[in-house]
């Protein structure tokens, strides 16, 4: 349907003197300073938050207070995992060794080994939604006539890592075995840390079974694990995989077209955007991932042309109208869901 000539008016004067391309990258310079105490008091506070919800977890009292631990403990991952995943950016605290125990220690927990998460996540930054490029760090994506092209059991693997059960069960196939087993399998030599992850993760599981019995085991260790696993696979997977995303072969595509076109804003209360410590402003992330998180909403307010991002939500509806999404169509330049492959 046209747009009526106000409507027109509007959104041209909106455009104007917007940045584009390498002068928005260079516009958000001015954010990618870090306050070195504000990163130690998130990392501190977080991290304290953290282990009082462990011990809440395996406290024996109220069984429904330990539940209420243990899904707090299973959030609170989330956001320190979000403060790590900066950290491994080099966006804060970088150059300390206290920083970097505690980071380490806490990778190794997650099942997120330094080694294979910095080298698929900066893969991922690199070649954000490139059709046609390997699937390193991301969600596989291909193009309908793609898909059509590929065998039986090629399929089934593609629709596997996409579907809303494996993305829940994070915690086994995109952790344990993507993460760790995998990577291990693979080169042994350079990813020793995931042997060393497996080891450490399954270690404090075991120690917490064998001493504190079963409902503790599960309650105060596997529910948060399962919890923060699923939350951040859903997470990772719906920052680029929602209805109002496009795609770009290798000749159309650019680093900053990437970030605005093929990176969600996910629009949350203010209680997760805290939990997920501000990740929602995805597309800002990836145009500068040198903007430390408590930073992301300041570029929002500040720059409109961050305010025309391509939004999503947690709200239950559009979580299915992301995870109905399959493979990308050229045609109607959109994704599609698997019934529309066939139509």
């Amino acid at each position: 349907m046209a747009l009526d000539a106000q409507t027109l008016e509007a959104q041209t004067s909106q455009c104007i003197g917007m940045r584009e391309g390498k002068d928005l990258i260079l516009a958000t310079k001015q954010y990618a300073k870090e306050d070195r105490a504000k990163s130690w008091f998130h990392t501190i506070s977080t991290g304290l938050l953290l282990l009082a919800a462990f011990a809440g977890g395996y406290y024996p009292w109220n069984m429904l207070l330990r539940i209420l631990f243990s899904i707090i403990a299973g959030l609170l991952l989330v956001r320190m995992f979000i403060i790590y995943h900066d950290y491994l950016h080099h966006t804060i605290l970088k150059d300390s060794w206290i920083a970097k125990v505690i980071f380490t220690l806490f990778g190794l927990y997650t099942l997120n080994p330094p080694s294979i998460w910095k080298r698929s996540h900066d893969y991922h930054h690199n070649h954000n939604s490139k059709l046609f490029s390997s699937s390193i760090g991301s969600f596989p994506i291909v193009t309908k006539e793609k898909f059509l092209s590929l065998t039986s059991q090629e399929r089934i693997t593609y629709l596997f890592i996409r579907h809303p059960l494996t993305i829940a069960a994070g915690y086994i196939f995109a952790f344990a075995w993507g993460m760790c087993i995998l990577s291990l399998i693979r080169n042994p030599s350079k990813h020793w840390d995931s042997a060393l992850a497996l080891l450490f993760h399954y270690g404090i599981g075991i120690t917490a079974l064998v001493t504190f019995g079963w409902q503790t085991f599960l309650i105060a260790f596997l529910v948060p694990s399962v919890i923060s696993s699923g939350l951040g696979s859903y997470l990772f997977y719906a920052q680029h995989n929602f209805p109002s995303v496009t795609f770009a072969n290798q000749d159309g595509w650019t680093y900053i077209g990437a970030a605005l076109q093929s990176s969600s804003y996910m629009r949350m209360n203010p209680l997760m955007q805290w939990f997920t410590a501000n990740i929602g402003f995805h597309h800002i992330h990836h145009t500068n991932a040198r903007i430390p998180f408590y930073r992301l909403k300041d570029v929002y307010d500040e720059m409109p042309e961050f305010q025309q991002a391509k939004p999503t939500s947690l709200n239950l509806m559009e979580i299915w109208r992301c995870l109905r999404l399959k493979v990308w169509d050229p045609e109607l330049n959109r994704m599609i869901s698997y019934r529309e492959i066939y139509s």
